[in-house]
């Protein structure tokens, strides 16, 4: 039920991520700058076209194509139009806002995760255009916080399948297994293994919530067609002893796979993809630390892959970073000087700094080889990092804090945050813990008194529950002059005099989906930090830019093969407007189409 859209102008896209809800399907050039949409043809009759969630148009089939599809009798007599039903679903929606309100909060996150998969469930088309043009309100619901929720509780919630399931005992079957999927082509792959759901740790099969989720993002920001997206879970048990006693839990009942055994599964898994749809972007989402840098230094140069935790959280955070530097009135290049506290030496956190790192090599006056020059303080779970610390992993030892004059006095190994804020005067505090309010109401004051006359304060873990702190307490104990990020969404807080303190959002929901798209228009063979940094140097603007700075990226470092109708010559001869048109007008979007049945 997809048809591709004409131009949509640079312009167009810049002003808007989302179509107005009382754009007209029935008038897509109107809607969308789209012609009027050819037919779609279909192999199915009758309730089979119902009970078909790309096909199905509900009450909305004209007389025509009930008679043509033997669907007269099978559904009311009243044709509908598409902003009817449009009108209706929101109608619906809004009357159980108003019939929740007073419910605890868990209640009413599910109770809208459910229409919405009801929907999605039944019709795409009207799903996604929903969600296109109510992103701000949905995001929430189909992605974090409530997606956490949904994952914790994903085998309770089992309705019907999305997505594929490889487990450990497909061993020696998944080349013939990913022959299952129906769709001929598959552009854009999420797959998780759930070892590190959000920060709700080892969710076995239940983290199958996160790849659908993130693909429900592509197909709103990034416009690629919902037909051509793949969730999937590589089911290599858990740790988890509340889930393996769980009756209902739908997964495999045994300790996580190791070592040669755990890789040798990826192995076989990516190569079934590779050899059916060798052009796919995968994305890797919520692998626990040690897989999550071991895959991808195992495949990021033989497959077109990236890790979202790695690269898509550390692009997010390096673009909040260079903002911070901004907010204080000083020019980029003091970004070196930033004395930045990480919290959280996991796969986000490390990813960040490596980001971070790079990009301070970049600026003028920088020994590339980075010998010494540390402007970070990473802490975990026993505190301070430094090197004096055994058994460190050889990722996180690069960034642990040595014993000479340049270090700050007094600091030893295993300090507490409290300490080490109140020491280093830090610019930035950087949460990716997954530990709810560990930015509390000491260690907000000891940041009042940072160096910087405007403090960051980024709060990255999701959801909600896991976020380091509230933008509320930032404001009422560091001031009305700290800057304020979060990985889920909050409200703005309203501040004295009628000021409002922002609580800006940094979620790699604005990086990803444009990473994906860049990497997939550009036919990029695989996907460099080159690429991510592009993306995170344009993260302000919506997908079709960040998009367009990936397949820039990947021109410039001879990466580029070209898809479709449109080779690397091609792409090399374009400007940076040309790129932007080239992306938006690539993207897709939902819009009935006729169908004619070919029996």
């Amino acid at each position: 039920m997809w048809r591709h859209a004409a131009r949509r102008s640079s312009a167009q896209i810049r002003r808007s991520g989302v179509m107005s809800s009382s754009s007209s399907p029935a008038a897509p050039a109107a809607a969308a700058g789209a012609a009027v949409p050819g037919p779609c043809i279909v192999h199915k009759r009758g309730t089979d076209i119902l009970h078909d969630p790309w096909f199905n148009k509900d009450t909305a089939f004209p007389m025509t194509e009930r008679d043509r599809l033997g669907l007269r009798g099978l559904l009311p007599p009243r044709v509908m139009s598409f902003e009817q039903q449009y009108d209706r679903f929101i109608n619906s929606f809004r009357s159980l806002e108003h019939n929740t309100r007073g419910e605890p909060d868990t209640i009413v996150a599910l109770a809208k995760w459910r229409i919405l998969n009801r929907l999605h469930d039944r019709n795409e088309t009207l799903y996604y255009r929903v969600l296109i043009d109510n992103i701000k309100d949905f995001a929430p619901i189909i992605y974090t916080p409530t997606v956490g929720l949904v994952c914790e509780n994903y085998s309770g919630l089992f309705r019907r399948p999305r997505g594929m399931y490889f487990s450990a005992k497909d061993k020696g079957e998944m080349m013939s297994m990913i022959y299952n999927w129906p769709a001929e082509k598959v552009d854009m792959i999420v797959v998780t293994d759930g070892s590190r759901i959000l920060g709700l740790g080892d969710l076995g099969v239940q983290g199958i919530g996160i790849p659908i989720g993130k693909l429900d993002v592509y197909v709103a920001a990034a416009g690629i067609n919902p037909q051509k997206v793949l969730p999937i879970m590589l089911d290599v048990g858990t740790n988890n002893t509340k889930l393996l006693e769980d009756k209902l839990y739908l997964g495999l009942r045994q300790p996580r796979l190791e070592g040669e055994e755990y890789l040798s599964v990826v192995d076989e898994f990516m190569e079934a993809v590779h050899a059916r749809w060798p052009k796919a972007v995968v994305q890797f989402e919520d692998f626990q630390m040690k897989w999550a840098f071991e895959t991808l230094q195992r495949y990021r140069n033989r497959f077109c892959m990236f890790n979202d935790d790695v690269q898509g959280t550390a692009g997010v955070a390096l673009a909040g970073l260079l903002g911070a530097v901004r907010a204080q009135g000083r020019p980029l290049s003091d970004f070196t000087k930033q004395k930045i506290v990480v919290v959280g030496a996991g796969s986000a956190g490390i990813g960040v700094l490596n980001m971070a790192k790079q990009a301070m090599l970049r600026m003028p006056g920088i020994n590339r080889s980075g010998e010494g020059h540390n402007q970070f303080w990473v802490l975990d779970k026993d505190g301070l990092i430094t090197k004096s610390r055994k058994g460190l992993d050889p990722a996180v030892a690069r960034y642990a804090r040595g014993f000479g004059p340049e270090e700050v006095q007094d600091l030893h190994e295993g300090a507490s945050l409290v300490e080490v804020v109140r020491k280093v005067k830090p610019h930035v505090l950087l949460g990716l813990s997954g530990v709810g309010g560990i930015f509390n109401e000491e260690v907000l004051k000891a940041m009042k008194e940072s160096d910087s006359p405007r403090p960051a304060i980024f709060a990255m873990s999701n959801p909600t529950t896991k976020a380091e702190c509230t933008p509320e307490d930032v404001f009422k104990y560091v001031g009305d002059n700290a800057v304020f990020a979060s990985g889920s969404p909050f409200s703005n807080v309203t501040l004295g005099n009628g000021r409002q303190g922002y609580a800006n959002q940094a979620n790699n929901m604005y990086l990803f989906p444009g990473i994906g798209l860049g990497a997939l228009l550009s036919g990029a063979r695989h996907i460099t930090d080159g690429m991510l940094q592009s993306a995170a140097e344009c993260i302000r603007h919506i997908t079709a830019r960040v998009g367009a700075a990936v397949v820039r990226a990947a021109v410039d470092e001879d990466l580029a093969e070209g898809r479709c109708d449109v080779d690397a010559r091609d792409l090399k001869s374009m400007t940076e407007a040309d790129t932007v048109d080239f992306v938006a007008r690539k993207m897709w979007y939902p819009i009935y189409s006729p169908l004619v049945n070919d029996k």
